[in-house]
């Protein structure tokens, strides 16, 4: 009884849909799907109301067609988050990577729907708006005609679906559409093409304008420079008109005082013929009348000399220019004088000439066979400023102690290349500059620098010093001491006692084994250091030598025993310079307390291979770094942290054993900053540039900056 109550049940149900159905005769069955925001295009019978009897018309081109099946890619990420092509998305999250392709993040996995369309066999094809797939133009049309109804106007599948009459005017319709569609492309092509040659033609012009105000601007500084010389030409004439004139009236002052000479003379003997006629006669009628007397004596309205240090000046009722007088001077041969400047240079002179020149600033006797320097040697030249005595023989013993104690404005002496074996003596309060390379120098005591309180810079290189023979109070005096040059010498540890003052220290080709902790304790104010060449151990190097010195930017321990980089490097540091040692390893973290960071960093020709560099090597410079050598090394890899350096300007990975080059061994894909590296070198290594990724160099400004051959490969 039951069984046959609800076979009657299901019939009723079954009987009451098939009367629903009829009475709704334009249902139609739609398939396909709403894809998160995307639609697919129907695969089945469309109805489409309209027409005249408002009957239902079914367009046949979706007969047949077989519904896509989507495309689902699994790919498989961390819960709550999915990873996809490298960017992170967090869950349900709905993005299009490409058209008609939808993907979600659903915990941790991304599912991707892909629409796959049809192939159809037809010429004239379709695409609806807001659909993925074409479809059937001429399909359309003959579905229409054999059905009997008319294309529907608003039908979003048809392009301009007006109503036709007939078959012929629907071709034509669709002809003139299709011309239509023709000229509009070719319109948007032809103005495409005129806006490209109307660029082109701007910037030629702009070029143009540019190349013109760079003519006018060169014509300019041509013209200014032409001013400047014919300037200079017009100054330089007149000085020589000014030098003219005054030897001129210094002639004509030398004959005036001939000529009273002469008349005195000729006076004295008319007086003398008075009173012995013939004995005076005889004696003064030999023709020496007009010879010129031992010393002329000075007339009357002639200015007399003044010392040095009252310089003359021009008389009342005199020339503004008028200069105090001189007699006359000769220069030895081989000598020249310029302005205020007398050059012996190479002048074979065996000792100092005697020069009386008032006005003389700089006397250049550089390269002549000069053993002396006596007392009186610049009585003559009292204002003197500069000294070079460069390239002679003089001794210390040779020097007297009051030669340069007159010397009361002397600034600079130069006296490189000679025989010395201490410090010359008596040397002026004034002197800011004196060099003493490549002497005799062997001892050095505290007394040595006395009163030299005003020099500035000291040159030693090339001597017998050492600590020694070289007191620690020797640099006492030397309150304003800024540079100092002690190269080539036989230190075996840093000078002690090192002015306070001190800004840049040479210390190169020494015998230095070790940096003491207190070695530069007084020099707060060190900026430079070169030790090169020296044999120095990163053990010998104590922790607290120069970690605290807040000024000093730069050092250079290039050529010495180094086998790691050194730790408790300045805190200030810049510039590190580590050229030709040993280092095998650079540890973690060792320029990490560098404030603000190191900048330049040179490690060239040392013994770093593929586990010499650590994560953690380069960190604390990673946005500070500006020049990075590595070259000639036994690197096998891009060393880790080079991509993460922004503001890399200079990279040199040269003459290694690279093999390989990721996509971001150099480069972070990434980062969205202009490109940075202007220099990469990278020849001879073991690297195939065909297998080089074409993103590898992406932050390098310019590719032909990057030097790839030759390399160690056939």
């Amino acid at each position: 009884m039951r069984l046959w109550l609800l076979l009657a049940v299901s019939f009723f149900c079954w009987l009451s849909y098939s009367a629903a159905k009829d009475q709704n005769p334009n249902h139609t069955v739609a398939r396909g799907r709403r894809r998160r925001g995307k639609k697919t295009a129907h695969r089945d019978r469309v109805s489409v109301n309209g027409g005249y009897n408002g009957g239902s018309v079914f367009i046949e081109s979706y007969k047949g067609v077989e519904e896509p099946k989507p495309n689902y890619n699994v790919i498989p990420g961390n819960t709550g988050q999915c990873v996809f092509q490298g960017i992170t998305m967090f869950d349900k999250t709905v993005w299009s990577p490409k058209p008609c392709v939808t993907c979600l993040c659903s915990t941790g996995k991304v599912v991707c729907d892909e629409m796959q369309c049809p192939v159809l066999q037809c010429q004239l094809k379709f695409k609806p708006i807001g659909e993925c797939c074409p479809i059937c133009i001429h399909s359309t049309y003959e579905a229409s005609e054999n059905s009997g109804d008319s294309p529907v106007p608003n039908d979003p599948s048809f392009p301009n679906a007006a109503f036709l009459p007939d078959k012929s005017q629907r071709k034509e319709k669709y002809k003139e559409e299709e011309e239509r569609h023709l000229r509009k492309d070719a319109e948007r092509k032809r103005r495409k093409k005129q806006k490209k040659e109307t660029e082109k033609l701007r910037k030629q012009m702009e070029e143009q304008e540019q190349e013109e105000g760079m003519r006018k601007l060169r014509e300019e500084a041509a013209k200014r420079e032409a001013a400047e010389e014919e300037k200079r030409m017009e100054e330089q004439q007149r000085v020589e008109e000014d030098r003219k004139r005054r030897r001129e009236k210094e002639q004509r002052e030398m004959l005036r005082a001939l000529e009273e000479a002469a008349e005195r003379a000729r006076a004295e003997l008319r007086a003398e013929e008075d009173e012995e006629e013939e004995e005076e006669e005889t004696e003064w009628l030999r023709g020496d009348v007009f010879q010129m007397p031992p010393q002329l004596p000075t007339p009357p309205d002639f200015p007399p000399p003044t010392a040095p240090s009252e310089p003359s000046h021009a008389g009342e009722g005199d020339d503004a220019d008028e200069e105090s007088a001189r007699i006359s001077y000769a220069l030895p041969q081989g000598c020249t004088i310029s302005d205020v400047i007398v050059s012996c240079e190479n002048a074979k002179l065996t000792s100092i000439p005697p020069l009386s020149i008032p006005e003389l600033k700089s006397l250049n006797l550089q390269g002549n066979a000069i053993t002396t320097i006596p007392a009186e040697a610049f009585n003559g030249v009292l204002n003197l400023e500069w000294i070079d005595f460069g390239k002679n023989k003089i001794s210390s013993s040779g020097i007297d102690p009051q030669a340069f104690t007159k010397l009361k404005f002397l600034t600079r002496l130069y006296m490189d290349g000679n025989l010395l074996e201490h410090i010359p003596p008596g040397l002026p309060h004034t002197l800011q500059e004196l060099k003493l390379n490549e002497n005799n120098l062997q001892e050095m005591d505290e007394d040595s620098f006395e009163g030299l309180s005003s020099l500035v810079t000291l040159e030693m290189e090339g001597n017998f010093l050492s600590e020694a023979n070289v007191n620690p109070k020797l640099f006492a005096p030397l309150k304003q001491l800024t540079y100092l040059r002690m190269g080539r010498n036989h230190f075996r540890t840093i000078p002690q006692g090192l002015p306070e003052s001190l800004q840049e220290m040479h210390l190169e080709n020494n015998l230095i084994e070790e940096i003491p902790e207190g070695a530069f304790n007084q020099s707060k104010s060190l900026n430079v250091i070169v030790l090169r060449h020296n044999k120095i151990d990163e053990s010998r190097i104590a922790p607290f030598a120069w970690i605290n010195h807040r000024n000093l930017e730069s050092i250079d321990l290039s050529h010495n025993k180094l086998h790691l980089v050194p730790s408790f490097l300045p805190k200030s540091l810049a510039h590190l310079v580590l050229v030709g040692n040993q280092i095998e390893r650079i540890p973690g973290y060792v320029f990490a307390h560098m404030e603000p960071g190191l900048e330049y960093l040179y490690l060239s020709y040392n013994k770093l291979d593929g586990e010499g560099v650590e994560p953690e090597s380069f960190f604390g410079t990673l946005n500070t770094m500006t020049e990075l050598c590595l070259d000639h090394n036994q690197l096998t890899s891009i060393p880790i942290g080079i991509n993460e350096m922004t503001s890399l300007h200079f990279l040199r990975l040269n003459n290694n054993n690279i093999r390989h080059i990721g996509e971001d061994s150099i480069c972070d894909p990434l980062n969205d900053e202009d490109s940075h590296i202007v220099a990469l070198r990278l020849e001879n290594n073991l690297l195939d540039p065909r297998k080089i990724p074409p993103t590898a160099f992406s932050c390098v400004r310019s590719y032909s900056s990057v030097v790839l051959r030759p390399q160690r490969i056939k």
